[in-house]
């Protein structure tokens, strides 16, 4: 297993333009692992509320759901 230490030290032994093309490159390979993770959620809340396990809710009652939760996590 490659340490994030040695992962670090290893890039800063390549020329400048090779630093900026692998951070250009890990940055546009995290966009697509988070493409993928928020495809997969859809893809489970589809099947969840196909199931049943979701109800209907109408564009206000999910922004107030959503504000309410909100408000909550900056009580904390």
């Amino acid at each position: 297993m490659v340490t994030l230490d040695f992962a670090l030290n290893t890039a800063m032994q390549l020329p400048a333009e090779q630093k900026e093309m692998l951070v250009e490159i890990l940055q546009k390979r995290r966009i697509e692992e988070r493409r993928k993770e928020i495809a997969q959620n859809a893809k489970e809340a589809r099947e969840a509320f196909h199931r049943g396990e979701l109800k209907e809710e109408t564009l206000e009652e999910a922004l107030e759901r959503l504000h309410a939760s909100l408000d909550s996590a900056e009580d904390e």
